[in-house]
């Protein structure tokens, strides 16, 4: 009797297990709808912004680095979490309506959702939380997550989450077994005695429940992040993978909490490669853009303006408009999402840089945006003057260098062209072709209608 107990408690927990396995629970099909928002997406703004972003890069009136990223700033300086929020505080006050400033410039560039850091490696939480007072509400007097959310949900926009595993507040957060990770006591002891992951996890997990319970639909969860030996069952990561799906059935995940191999020096292929679905929906290339996309993985690229995802006075290493809108083309020629970081100041104002880049990007959308929502990979080879995007019926040609003798040859495989126009010409009116053995002619104008990327539109049949 005894042991049929055991094998029916055994069989219960193998089932419950499978229950909660958020891949298990959904098929093919139903993935396919959850995520097509997404897939038509192409474009978001990441934001990143918390107490290091009043410290401006800059630690007692010394400037830490003039590159890199200063949300790690503590880390860098090597302080503990009384002397860093110490010196954080006092700069951090967001002024009033700095939410809705966001939404829009996020809406005018064309983005189609909004990620921002609800919590970042420094453990302070922009949302009201119960289990701590490291909280924009006990700070600021005020729940700084509701009033994102509020603004970009105004702007018709979707809402992600980015959440740090990572905790550098909290004094139950075991860096020793974290040893993996950063912290900005790595090898020094413990300022409080011994520290106890179990009740850290708890305190995650108690707030992952608040953060998916009290702000309505959330649209994605962005976990930040895990290395071998401090991944997966190190978060008791499938308990909030299932929690995430139970409690936002919609919802979108990234697969930090799972082990991410550190190959961001090479190729960013990889990280593609490696991607497993149960470890979440998509996967982040970080800062490079792959050399192709793979077929049946869904990934987005993360990338800064200049070299810091948290504001600092001292990078001004900028992007180019020309490099950031032909990224963008670039990672939806291969079949991926581009999410765009701006690191606001303290006071959660916007630097003009970035406030003209976006512009920029969402001048180009304006006239262009057709070749990128909603499209898919290429189906042809790179060419060396731009890059394509496809849709049912159409080929989108992205010319980056504008062919000085007016003539375009692009593959046309066993596609019947119906005609070609410019996507930016207003009549659309259709541009003279001439088929070849070994693909298309396309005779432009002169001169470029953009100087930074011209598309032109292949309507064709099989």
């Amino acid at each position: 009797m005894k042991n049929a107990t055991f094998v029916l408690i055994l069989s219960l927990m193998a089932f419950s297990l499978i229950q909660i396995s958020p891949a298990s629970a959904e098929t093919t099909e139903q993935r396919d709808a959850r995520m097509q928002w997404w897939r038509q997406a192409r474009f978001g703004m990441f934001v990143h912004w918390g107490l290091y972003s009043g410290l401006a890069g800059t630690w007692k009136d010394k400037p830490v680095g003039t590159r890199g990223g200063m949300e790690w700033i503590q880390q860098r300086v090597r302080v503990d979490t009384w002397e860093y929020a110490h010196e954080a505080v006092p700069r951090f006050r967001p002024e009033e309506g700095f939410a809705d400033a966001w939404a829009k410039l996020a809406r005018q560039a064309g983005c189609q959702y909004v990620v921002f850091t609800t919590k970042h490696h420094d453990g302070f939480c922009l949302f009201k939380s119960q289990y701590t007072t490291y909280d924009a509400h006990e700070l600021v007097g005020r729940d700084l997550c509701k009033e994102i959310v509020d603004a970009v949900r105004d702007e018709g926009l979707k809402v992600g989450f980015y959440h740090s595993v990572i905790d550098w507040h909290h004094p139950q957060y075991d860096y020793f077994k974290a040893d993996q990770l950063p912290h900005p006591l790595k090898g020094q002891p413990s300022p409080n005695g011994p520290r106890h992951h179990d009740i850290y996890l708890d305190y995650l997990h108690h707030q992952a429940r608040e953060l998916f319970s009290n702000y309505g639909p959330v649209d994605i969860i962005w976990w930040d992040y895990s290395k071998k030996g401090n991944d997966g069952p190190f978060w008791r990561a499938d308990a909030l993978m299932a929690m995430a799906r139970s409690l936002q059935p919609a919802i979108i995940s990234n697969n930090r909490l799972y082990h991410i191999p550190n190959i961001e020096k090479g190729d960013s292929v990889g990280r593609l490669k490696t991607w497993k679905p149960e470890q979440g929906d998509f996967t982040t290339p970080e800062q490079t853009i792959p050399s192709t996309g793979v077929p049946g993985v869904d990934w987005e690229v993360c990338m800064t303006m200049n070299t810091t995802w948290g504001y600092s006075e001292h990078d001004h290493a900028w992007k180019s408009n020309e490099t950031l809108i032909r990224n963008l083309i670039d990672i939806v020629s291969k079949g991926g999402n581009y999410l765009l970081n701006i690191g606001p100041k303290g006071d959660g104002s916007i630097t003009q840089e970035s406030i003209d880049s976006m512009n920029a990007i969402g001048r180009w959308m304006k006239v262009n945006g057709e070749a990128i929502y909603g499209t898919t990979a290429s189906p042809f080879e790179k060419p060396a003057w731009g890059r394509y995007t496809k849709k049912p019926g159409k080929i989108y040609a992205h010319v980056f260098e504008w062919p000085q003798n007016g003539v375009l040859q692009v593959p046309a495989g066993d596609m019947q062209i119906k005609r070609a126009y410019l996507l930016a010409d207003p009549d659309k009116k259709a541009l003279e072709t001439a088929k070849k053995t070994d693909g298309l002619i396309i005779r432009l104008p002169e001169k470029a209608p953009d100087d930074i990327a011209s598309v032109i539109v292949l309507e064709h049949q099989r």
